[in-house]
């Protein structure tokens, strides 16, 4: 059988269609600032346009490429982002702060630019599948497992800080622990590393003066409407002037220099407006039902390199999916993440699509692979068992003490 044939349709059919989604309100999003700025509508699109064919390709190759293959990979892959991450803050290599907003996130590349963060999450998300599965005996251990763990993750986020991307690097925190903890991670040492991080945000949050004017902001989003409040009560506005049904595709007023960033980060507030409650449902739904089969491939893997492998991907799209609408809705403070397949962003619609290619290879292989072949160690279903999926050697030894009735 074919791996198109056997792969997850639901994971495919959502995904192309979050991907014309995104095209459509890309061009409707941005088509004013389009036409102000490079007189033409069609300015954004035609990049986001070339980015989606490059991804769509990225995908189906890697949908055909055995996930396995990466495991090899994996650790230079990781330098590659890591190293382009750092360079990033190296004058004249990256982006000019000065028109970012005083954000160093982006490699010029010509007329294009190159977000590394990116790539990172896929390339790191890879990595540390491989580095949890190698430490399968030992992952439990404080010395062995938690500490050279939470230094990766420190390290990380320093670089992260250091580009001023919160937003990613909240993401990138989820995707890591999420694998951290599905590969064997104890209760308690994923306990321990998300106080630190959430001290260590609200130091971040502190210690940056917009950050706090943010926070601020999500405290009470109508005390300066026309100030520091005038983009999320814009996207508020978008969103309740649409209704049930809103007011037409192609049809947003915010758009017309009304909400920054609308065609980026606040592009939910336009689906809203134009397509109205019934649209913003409708892409809810999508990335709640993409979520449940990434769940569903990552259980229903062959190996424990493809159980985190496919948990980190799926919790990447699905919080960063979250963590976008939250923050149209001021349910969270604006942290700057994009929505997965739907905001404009070369780079990160690439690498997204890429990375739905591996996770649709994980669940070709996992229909591949019999119910019979498969044991205890490969994935917890969820059903009895609450603990974390792959606990240690010491564990599997009790459980094999009691059936042999010792």
């Amino acid at each position: 059988m074919s791996t198109l044939r056997a792969t997850d349709r639901w994971l495919l059919v959502l995904t192309l269609a979050l991907l014309c989604a995104g095209l459509a309100m890309v061009l409707s999003a941005s088509s004013v600032e389009g036409l102000l700025a490079y007189d033409t509508a069609y300015y954004y699109f035609g990049r986001q346009l070339v980015f989606a064919v490059a991804g769509l390709i990225a995908m189906f190759l890697l949908q055909r490429t055995d996930y396995r293959r990466l495991h090899r990979w994996a650790p230079a892959a990781a330098v590659v982002a890591v190293v382009l991450m750092l360079l990033v803050l190296v004058p004249h290599v990256g982006r000019d702060p000065q028109l970012t907003h005083g954000a160093a996130r982006w490699i010029e590349l010509g007329p294009a630019t190159f977000q590394p963060s990116e790539l990172a999450k896929l390339a790191l998300a890879v990595y540390v599948a491989q580095w949890v599965d190698r430490r399968q005996g030992r992952l439990r251990s404080f010395s062995d497992g938690f500490m050279p763990f939470a230094i990766m993750l420190a390290g990380l986020l320093g670089i992260l800080l250091l580009q001023r991307d919160l937003g990613t690097a909240v993401v990138m925190c989820a995707i890591l622990v999420s694998i951290f903890f599905v590969g064997g991670g104890r209760k308690a040492h994923v306990a321990l590393l998300l106080g630190g991080l959430l001290a260590a945000f609200a130091l971040f949050v502190v210690l940056e003066s917009y950050r706090q004017q943010r926070l601020t902001t999500f405290l009470d989003p109508f005390k300066d409407p026309l100030g520091a409040s005038y983009q999320p009560v814009q996207a508020l506005i978008g969103l309740g002037s649409g209704g049930p049904f809103g007011i037409g595709l192609g049809h947003s007023v915010l758009k017309y220099g009304w909400l920054p960033e609308a065609h980026t980060d606040f592009i939910f507030a336009v689906i809203g407006e134009e397509i109205g409650l019934v649209g913003t449902t409708l892409v809810l739904a999508a990335f709640v039902v993409l979520t449940v089969r990434g769940c569903r491939a990552a259980m229903r893997a062959p190996d424990r390199f493809g159980v985190m492998l496919a948990t980190g991907i799926t919790t990447w799209i699905g919080f960063q999916a979250l963590v976008n609408m939250a923050t149209v809705t001021s349910t969270l403070p604006a942290t700057g993440v994009p929505l997965p397949f739907i905001s404009y962003g070369g780079s990160a619609l690439a690498i997204t699509l890429a990375a739905m290619g591996v996770l649709l290879n994980v669940a070709a292989q996992a229909r591949d692979e019999p119910d019979s072949r498969r044991t205890d160690a490969t994935a917890d279903r969820g059903r009895r068992n609450w603990r974390t999926p792959f606990a240690g050697s010491r564990r599997g030894a009790d459980i094999a003490r009691r059936a042999a009735g010792g």
